[in-house]
């Protein structure tokens, strides 16, 4: 359960983030954005995108693997520790989601 409450925080993290990096846009003569505002856009977007989806199968792969760990603890006591150790692998892909967002969204800029 632990491990899913921060992959939850991760992504709090990163909406945070996020919405400090939004800023307002003024539209062209011809009634569009600027390249500029439109990559930033992209930028906001990509990184939330990409931190929700790793998070996502962060969420499902701690599931599978903390499943496995409780059927595998149940049978065998002294496989605990190294259950721990996997299961720890399992909950770092949604950090490395968050460090992909965060380096995306650092490259933001509307002006």
């Amino acid at each position: 359960v632990i491990f899913c409450e921060a992959v939850a925080i991760y992504g709090v993290i990163v909406a945070i983030i996020l919405q400090t990096r939004i800023e307002g846009s003024e539209l062209t003569e011809t009634g569009s954005f600027t390249p500029a505002a439109m990559k930033a856009g992209y930028a906001i977007l990509g990184a939330g995108l990409t931190t929700g989806f790793a998070n996502l199968v962060c969420g499902i792969c701690v599931g599978i693997v903390g499943s496995s760990c409780a059927l595998s603890d149940a049978q065998n006591s002294t496989l605990f520790v190294k259950i721990l150790v996997v299961e720890i692998f399992a909950s770092a892909l949604g950090l490395f989601g968050v460090i992909i967002g965060i380096i995306i969204s650092s490259n933001a800029q509307f002006a």
